[in-house]
């Protein structure tokens, strides 16, 4: 499978040195980061932008995810944001030029008990009414689409059922951010790396510039894409966001030949798996309970993640551990993302994924892009506003967003 990954030239973007000024600066090099600066060229115009990242382009969540992308949610505010990212996500390996293994595979999530049967058809029929390819399979067709997992009747959780969305699947997250990262700096977009952020300038209650690690650089438009650090990013610009930040661990196996032809997911058994294209077995749970910046993995979650994945797919008692790690999710209270204008004039904020940012990329900087350039809205992001935290309108995704947002 290894010679399925397309060659590589040695630079696919300049290091660039920071200019004085800008017309925008997004601050966080990552995938929602590369995405937004795209659009803002793309759709908007703006060319004279820069993209700070203080480490190196993508390091941080877009390199530490697990690749699955879907647009199954709940609410309607939820499908449509998800949906149109998931257009754009079928069309981006055209747009971008770029082979970045975009697999539609299909995700199934497991029912277990019989409230997640009636949860998961509501889910259906809900994703159904708001045209997202969405279906119930009984445990026949599970087995059927799936025949590794352990269907029988003995088990600590019998799979009753699962919802499917055929179109839903993985790519492959680095060379997305390489993708994105080429377009960006084709377009004339400065990407600078090893440039930390540690403050703003403001003129009264105005953004007009950021201090970095190499140096202030002036602009009118900031728009802080720092995922699990948004709330650092913006105690330094003198607002709060209602986020927490968790560690989420994963792991990944040896390498193998394809057994595992899709994406599961289950929340009572308590793990999701897909099989990358190389051949190793990526795997996940849920975040960690405590707040934290960790990127590491820790071995009793390790021990949890494995225990539920051979509960579930008995083959994989074979299988050896390769490697394990961990990200900074951004949790909000209603477990939707915050893509909005902020208290700061000139200042937007991109957070609050969760564990959904990686599916979300296009559609977050598609419509983060519009907020950014014309300082209002995309009616898909709206609802997403920082202010629905005092206004009360949440978009209650925790039960769609699941085990792996």
């Amino acid at each position: 499978m290894a010679d399925l990954l397309p060659e590589h030239p040695d630079f696919l973007w300049r290091n660039a040195e920071p200019k004085p000024s800008y017309d925008a600066v997004i601050v966080g090099g990552g995938g929602h980061g590369l995405a937004t600066a795209y659009y803002l060229a793309k759709n908007h115009g703006m060319t004279n932008i820069a993209i700070l990242e203080r480490g190196w382009l993508a390091g941080g969540n877009m390199a530490r995810n697990t690749t699955i992308i879907r647009s199954n949610y709940l609410w309607d505010e939820s499908a449509g944001m998800y949906e149109h990212s998931l257009k754009l996500w079928e069309q981006l390996p055209e747009e971008l030029d770029y082979d970045f293994l975009f697999s539609q595979r299909g995700v199934m999530n497991l029912a277990h008990t019989l409230q997640d049967v009636r949860e998961s058809k509501r889910r259906v029929n809900a994703n159904v009414l708001n045209g997202v390819d969405a279906e119930w399979l009984e445990p026949s067709q599970v087995k059927e689409l799936c025949p590794i997992i352990n269907t029988g009747d003995d088990i600590r959780y019998p799979v009753m059922g699962a919802t499917y969305q055929p179109r839903a699947g993985i790519a492959k997250h680095d060379h997305v951010a390489w993708a994105f990262a080429r377009k960006c700096d084709e377009m004339g977009v400065d990407i600078i790396q090893n440039c930390e952020v540690t403050g703003f300038v403001k003129d009264g209650n105005r953004v007009v510039g950021v201090e970095t690690s190499q140096g202030r650089i002036l602009t009118d438009k900031v728009g802080l894409c720092g995922a699990g650090h948004s709330s650092v990013l913006a105690e330094m610009a003198g607002f709060d966001l209602p986020i927490q930040s968790h560690p989420l661990q994963a792991l990944v196996s040896e390498l193998f030949e394809p057994v595992h032809p899709t994406v599961v997911m289950s929340n009572h058994v308590h793990v999701y798996v897909s099989q990358a294209h190389k051949g190793e077995l990526v795997m996940g749970a849920g975040v960690d309970a405590y707040n934290g910046y960790g990127q590491r993995g820790a071995f009793h979650v390790i021990e949890e993640q494995m225990s539920a994945a051979v509960e579930l797919f008995p083959i994989f008692s074979r299988a050896h551990l390769l490697r394990t790690w961990g990200g900074i999710v951004d949790v909000t209270m209603d477990a939707s993302p915050i893509v909005s204008p902020t208290p700061i004039e000139g200042m937007f904020v991109n957070c609050g994924w969760g564990t959904g940012g990686f599916k979300g990329t296009p559609g977050a900087g598609y419509t983060f892009a519009h907020t950014i350039a014309t300082g209002e809205a995309h009616p898909l992001n709206a609802p997403f506003a920082l202010d629905r935290f005092e206004t009360g309108k949440l978009i209650d995704e925790h039960g769609a967003a699941a085990v792996a947002h």
